[in-house]
């Protein structure tokens, strides 16, 4: 190869993997604060899409006036190793979440950590316990037996 096409496949290179670095920008966490908060209320939506699968809740807050949650997790093809499936919620199930993260701003967005589902099964989502002995560990307490 002589010395232009390699400048030339050098650049392409470079160029290419310039152009993808926005696309680690995806996960970022600017948006949230590490909190932990406990909520029940009332499932409005369970959307098994991708990137993530979103869980839209009915909260009462301590003057009885109805905030409407969401729940951000992982992707639907990560959620099934922690045991869930698109039929794991309904609207109307009365359930309790509990956060790993909620919006800095306020507004009533968080990334879950726990599920505990209306017959008292606690169901593990934090996306850091994905593709390793935490998940296999929780899929396999999270398993309907």
């Amino acid at each position: 190869m002589n010395a232009n096409v390699k400048s030339i496949v050098l650049v392409t290179i470079v160029l290419s993997l310039i152009a993808c670095l926005p696309l680690l920008a995806h996960h970022g966490n600017a948006a949230y604060e590490v909190k932990t908060v406990t909520l029940k209320g009332t499932v409005t939506a369970w959307l098994w899409t991708n990137p993530h699968v979103l869980l839209k809740l009915d909260v009462k807050d301590d003057g009885g006036n109805i905030v409407h949650w969401v729940g951000e997790l992982v992707a639907p093809s990560n959620m099934i190793n922690f045991g869930f499936t698109a039929g794991t919620l309904k609207p109307g199930d009365e359930i309790t979440i509990v956060t790993s993260d909620v919006a800095r701003s306020g507004a009533p967005i968080a990334r879950l950590a726990q599920i505990v589902l209306p017959n008292g099964q606690i169901m593990k989502t934090a996306g850091k316990y994905d593709g390793n002995a935490f998940a296999r560990r929780d899929h396999e307490a999270n398993a309907v037996k």
